[in-house]
């Protein structure tokens, strides 16, 4: 079985992203705006302090990034992004800025995707809109190019039920019943893939587009029409969480 190098074929076109803050200090949308400015792929789309006036613009723009400053924005911050989380489909990524790391933690919890401290906030941000562009753009492009040698293979990300890894290289479990290997750790693979795509194990990383059963009691997720029963870990158990709540439109107990 030939292995492959991998890499990502590149979409054409520019993507334009954007981004909204909810912030009263304007030292500090002065600094947000500055850098995005240099990243002319973000667009903003303003800023407010007003609870129902950013809800308003946040459901009709529908925004890529939130930008929440904890020491002045809102009152209480995490109830507006639960309110936010319960009217999207396709989530927004929120980045919390701060002068301290006191909320920090429940940010963590609420699924922020960084936390930036004001005393360095340009740094940070650059770096943050970097990783973003990259991973975004990945996110749009399903086809991926597995070279062997003078061998060039194409597959769509959509035909990948999971990843697994074996050693230094990742084989990919396809939805036909065929297994390619790729040149590249799964760790490689965690933050490049499209977001239906999750880490549940060490060795493994599952489309969740593919998983007709979690067994909490065994940890181990099964894979639609296969025999595939994958392990997870508690260390992962945020991701089956996640794969649990999307999955599930309906949910009916047998229990009494």
């Amino acid at each position: 079985m030939p292995r492959y190098l991998i890499y990502f074929l590149k979409r054409k076109g520019n993507i334009l992203y954007s981004y909204f803050v909810l912030n009263n200090d304007k030292s500090i949308s002065n600094r947000i705006e500055e850098v995005t400015r240099d990243f002319s792929m973000f667009n903003s789309f303003g800023n407010s302090t007003s609870y129902n006036d950013a809800m308003t613009i946040i459901l009709k723009r529908k925004p890529d990034l939130i930008f929440i400053n904890f020491d002045d924005a809102l009152e209480n911050p995490f109830e507006f992004v639960n309110e936010l989380n319960s009217c999207f489909e396709i989530l927004p990524e929120f980045v919390g800025i701060s002068t301290s790391f006191e909320f920090a933690y429940k940010a963590l919890k609420h699924d922020f995707k960084d936390y930036l401290m004001e005393s360095i906030l340009e740094l940070e941000l650059r770096k943050l809109l970097m990783k973003f562009k990259k991973k975004q753009k990945l996110q749009t492009n399903k086809n991926l190019c597995l070279q062997s040698y003078k061998d060039f293979r194409y597959i769509n990300t959509d035909t990948i039920l999971f990843l697994k890894a074996d050693n230094n290289t990742t084989d990919f479990y396809m939805i036909d019943g065929t297994v390619v290997s790729a040149f590249k750790t799964l760790k490689v693979f965690e933050s490049t893939l499209p977001n239906n795509f999750f880490r549940i194990h060490k060795s493994y990383i599952i489309n969740k587009n593919y998983v007709s059963r979690i067994n909490y009691g065994k940890s181990k997720c099964t894979v639609t029409n296969t025999t595939h029963k994958l392990p997870f870990t508690k260390t992962y158990i945020d991701n089956i969480e996640f794969i649990k709540e999307s999955l599930s439109d309906i949910s009916i107990s047998n229990l009494n």
